[in-house]
């Protein structure tokens, strides 16, 4: 154990630009792949960006149809509209189908 830790100080010795070189090299890999700033956290972060992006496109549709549905809330037509459709109301002379989706 001993004589191969004196063949590694001797070559550390002998070419020291080398090594040190080397020791920047993974450290500069290891700083960008696994630092608090590093790319497999950004392309992380960009993934969740993109995914927030879609919600918020999915969320200002819905908030849309909700402004749309209060403006119509007087209307005799939409209150017949969700008086069928949420409680299943009919007329007298109707026959009501309720099919549900599984």
């Amino acid at each position: 154990m001993k004589k191969i830790i004196n063949t590694i100080w001797e070559y550390i010795h002998s070419n020291p630009k080398k090594i040190l070189f080397w020791v920047f090299v993974f450290y500069f890999v290891f700083w960008i792949f696994f630092d608090d700033y590093s790319i497999v956290k950004r392309i992380r972060m960009e993934i969740d960006h993109r995914m927030l992006l879609e919600r918020q496109k999915i969320e200002q549709i819905k908030i849309i149809d909700n402004e749309l549905r209060i403006k119509h809330a007087r209307d005799p037509d939409s209150i017949e509209k969700a008086a069928r459709e949420r409680y299943n109301f009919r007329k007298p002379d109707e026959t009501l189908f309720i099919i549900r989706e599984k």
